[in-house]
């Protein structure tokens, strides 16, 4: 089959949905591969590399493509380019998305990756939002520390002593625990909350010190059995939790938030009069930011400054600040899904019964699959 490469149409987006390395692949189990021109250029894979691995570069990767590979959904305006029966895979943000409707309008199978179900050990390779989180749990600290106007580790020098910066990590999901082994790494002194209790056990292994909120036998016993994800905690739990978690914020150097809902705004973390304790020269950066944002006052694409001199970073797309490898990571992610698709002789099996192509389909044969609300 024709699998066509797009370039990126969302603003910021520096991201490729393939690499050479994946294009070399595809084309050993005899797809033919068309990139758009210049699609990979802000990743730092150029055309002729892409013509090297076997790719045909073109002005449209639309034209005569049965597969559409793409970071982000295909906008409004390019929907109407895509044959009908055409299979569009990505990351669709599915729940807030307003083109699902256009999609099946125009009759393409759209395959959302964000709904990939994660408790699937067959599915581990082809986890876009592990292998993304990763890599933006990395570079927020990265981010945070440009901005900070400290050092991370302690030192002993001639001149005195510099104290190690505090870290607060909030949230120890793939993105959170990155964070914490990577501020580790460059010396700071890290603590982390989760409204899982078994995440406990991840953090103190990183080296860093766990924010031990207290819990009745019976809520141990509710959170142990759900591993946490379904646990609805007591209005005393989340009041105890609101109390050592401003206080920890409000002594912190520098805070990440990464608490992230499928399909809902992202929680409101830290509120304006913990912000407001905090010392000058303190660094939050809010990685939900573009889902509605973790901490009261963040604002996408900007950095602001607090009356008490707090930087409160909202930057979007963390991935994006590292192009060339998240875009080699998401690249093996669809390659591995789009394998899925066909079988040992290379025929196309869209099959809706299959557990992971049932949870990723979206738009099919002109209807919207996904339930909204």
């Amino acid at each position: 089959m024709q699998i066509g490469i797009p370039a990126e149409s969302v603003a910021g987006e520096t991201r490729v949905a393939a690499t050479p390395e994946t294009v070399k692949k595809l084309i050993a189990v005899g797809h033919t591969i068309v990139v758009e021109r210049g699609a990979g250029v802000k990743a730092s894979y150029i055309d002729s590399a892409f013509e090297q691995a076997g790719a045909k570069i073109t002005d449209d990767a639309y034209q005569g493509s049965q597969i559409i590979l793409k970071v982000r959904a295909p906008k409004a305006e390019e929907i109407q380019k895509i044959s009908a029966n055409t299979i569009v895979i990505g990351m669709f943000d599915p729940y807030r998305n307003p083109d699902l409707d256009a999609f099946a309008a125009q009759g393409v199978s759209a395959f959302a990756l964000e709904l990939l179900p994660r408790t699937l050990s067959r599915a581990q390779n082809m986890d876009v939002l592990s292998s993304q989180a990763n890599l933006a749990g990395y570079k927020s600290v990265l981010l945070a520390a440009n901005e900070y106007q400290r050092m991370f580790p302690m030192l002993m020098t001639a001149a005195g002593t510099v104290k190690p910066a505090r870290i607060v990590i909030m949230g120890v999901g793939v993105a959170g625990l990155q964070a914490i082994a990577t501020a580790k790494r460059l010396g700071a002194v890290v603590e982390a909350t989760d409204l899982r209790p078994t995440a406990k056990e991840q953090v103190e292994s990183l080296g860093a010190k766990w924010l031990d909120v207290p819990m009745s036998d019976e809520e141990k016993a509710k959170a142990l059995g759900t591993g946490g994800y379904a646990w609805i905690p007591s209005e005393q739990y989340v009041q105890d939790q609101a109390v050592i978690v401003d206080k920890a914020v409000s002594n912190a150097d520098i805070v990440i938030t990464t608490a992230l809902i499928p399909g809902r705004n992202a929680p409101r973390l830290i509120k304006a009069a913990t912000v407001a304790k905090m010392k000058p020269g303190s660094v939050i950066l809010d990685m939900a930011v573009e889902t509605g944002g973790n901490v009261e006052g963040s604002v996408v694409g900007e950095t602001v400054m607090t009356e008490n001199g707090v930087k409160i970073l909202g930057i979007p797309n963390i991935p994006a600040t590292l192009a060339t490898e998240s875009s080699a990571l998401y690249a093996r992610n669809v390659f591995n899904f789009v394998s899925t698709l066909f079988d040992k002789e290379g025929n196309l099996q869209l099959n809706q019964e299959e557990e992971i192509q049932k949870a990723l389909l979206v738009t099919h044969g002109g209807q919207v699959l996904l339930k909204r609300g």
